[in-house]
Formats: C-alpha cells, sequence, structure tokens
C-alpha cells in the first residue's frame, strides 16, 4: 500500500499540473495550436485532430515522466541522508510559492531560472527540425517529447516535488501525474485553441490558480515540520512515562517477608508472644 506521504506528494503534482495550466495556456497553448497547423490539411479537424494531440501530450508527459525518474535517481545517490529529512519538501515547498507568485502576476522572479534551460532547448533545435511535417502518429509523438524540454518554471518546480521524495520510482510518478494534470486544458487547447486560450489568460483566473499554489505549497513545506515537531515531542514525553514503573509494586498473593515485616502489629502471633 501508498504511504500517505507519497500519495499527498501525487495528489499536489496533480493539482499543481491543473492549476499551472493557465501558464500552460500562454507558453505552450502557442506551440499547441502551431503543431496543429503543421498538419496536413485533412487531419486538422475532428477525431484525427484529436488523436494527434493526444500523440503530441503523450510524448510531451513521457519526458517529464523520464526527467522525474532521472531527478529521483540522482537525489538518492547524492543526497544520501538528507532525503529522508523534512528539508527536501520545505525546498519543493517554497518552489511552489515562487511558482504561485509567478502564476498571479505577483512576481516574475521564476522567469530567471527559466532561462538556465535556454541553451538545451537551442541544441534540440535539429530534432525539432527534423520531425516536420508531422504528418505521421509517431512524429507527433517524438515532437511532444522534445516539446518536453522546453524551459518551462512550472516544470522545474513538478522537478523539485519530485527530487523532494529522491526515490526513480516514485519521483517519475510525482512528474506523470503532474504531466496528467497539464493535459486536459492542453488538449483543449490544441483543439480548441482561441477560446480556451482568451478564457484562460484573464488576470482573474491566473491569479485564484496562483493563490491555490501558494497554498499548496504553504502546506507542502509545512507538514514534514509539523510532522518532525510532533515525533520529537512524543519522544520527550517518553521517560515522564518511564519514571511512573520505577517504583516495585508488590504481589499480593507472595507472603511478606524478611525485614519488611512488622511484628508489631501481630500480638496474638504465637510464634512471638513470648518475647514481649
Amino acid at each position: 500500500m501508498m504511504p500517505a506521504t507519497d500519495a499527498a506528494l501525487l495528489l499536489t503534482a496533480l493539482a499543481t499540473g491543473m492549476l499551472g495550466s493557465t501558464h500552460c495556456v500562454g507558453m505552450c497553448g502557442g506551440i499547441s495550436a502551431a503543431l496543429s497547423f503543421a498538419l496536413p490539411e485533412n487531419k486538422r479537424h475532428g477525431a484525427s485532430l484529436f488523436g494527434y494531440q493526444l500523440a503530441y501530450n503523450l510524448g510531451r508527459i513521457g519526458t517529464y515522466a523520464l526527467l522525474g525518474v532521472v531527478v529521483g535517481t540522482l537525489a538518492h545517490g547524492v543526497l544520501g541522508g538528507w532525503a529522508t529529512s523534512p528539508w527536501p519538501r520545505v525546498f519543493a515547498g517554497v518552489f511552489m510559492v515562487v511558482l504561485g507568485l509567478y502564476l498571479a502576476g505577483w512576481w516574475m522572479g521564476l522567469r530567471k531560472i527559466e532561462g538556465m534551460g535556454g541553451g538545451l532547448w537551442t541544441h534540440l533545435g535539429p530534432l525539432r527540425k527534423a520531425v516536420l511535417p508531422v504528418d505521421r502518429p509517431w512524429k507527433a509523438l517524438v515532437a511532444g517529447g522534445v516539446w518536453g524540454f522546453l524551459p518551462c518554471g512550472l516544470v522545474y518546480s513538478a522537478l523539485a516535488l519530485a527530487l523532494a521524495r529522491a526515490d526513480s520510482l516514485v519521483s517519475g510518478g510525482v512528474m506523470l501525474a503532474f504531466g496528467l494534470g497539464t493535459l486536459p486544458v492542453l488538449l483543449l487547447t490544441g483543439t480548441f485553441a482561441a477560446r480556451v486560450r482568451s478564457l484562460l489568460q484573464q488576470s482573474g483566473a491566473r491569479q485564484i490558480a496562483g493563490l491555490l499554489v501558494i497554498v499548496f505549497g504553504v502546506w507542502t513545506a509545512a507538514e514534514p515540520l509539523l510532522m518532525r515537531h510532533m515525533k520529537h515531542g512524543s519522544h520527550g514525553a517518553m521517560p515522564a512515562s518511564h519514571g511512573q514503573h520505577t517504583m516495585p509494586v508488590a504481589d499480593p498473593a507472595m507472603p511478606a517477608r524478611g525485614p519488611m515485616t512488622d511484628h508489631s502489629q501481630h500480638p496474638h502471633d504465637s510464634g512471638h508472644s513470648g518475647h514481649h
């Protein structure tokens, strides 16, 4: 059975993906729409369009899951015992708060972190061109896989959550859950680009999403610290409970004997009456 902490981490990643979709619409929505327009004319409608968009997004989510496995494996090897402490979760929570501020438009510091992945994205340029035109489903899958490496603060925040677990399987699951959270909006964006983008790009929607991500971030950071405090509190109470058993308890079935016997309490005892 999955530990409650892992389940909570997966749900947080899923919620982050869903709430962060307001950012996806602005950054990835244009790519999704462009991929649709890159299709042959006879495949830009109906079920065919939906199938290609699904292939794009499955490729993207596959890249996220792979990145999660890599991050979890590296974290397990590099962090060592520190991986089981509360601090990776605290780091992930702080990162989520920064993401929430970014989504709401209240502080744009996350853009500096997004720029860190620009070099890799540039190097992937030849591969992006190699799959064009996207006229086969497998090309859509590869194009989506490359798309998953697009520099994105939202993805980096999810990777911080994956890092908090430092386990290849669970970290990969965290990124998979995050990717699935982004799937509905990006599927709609690729199919009904203009309508969805105009709705989700409104400042009110972005601010509500950002505020909810901040709440998730505060909870993610605070929960392991509270658990640690409660554990230390329960350990501190242990000596007092042991102290209650320091006095031996007499067994009522055993007769009193030795120096503890008070003979003066038995004046009619025939064995001692001659000594009074």
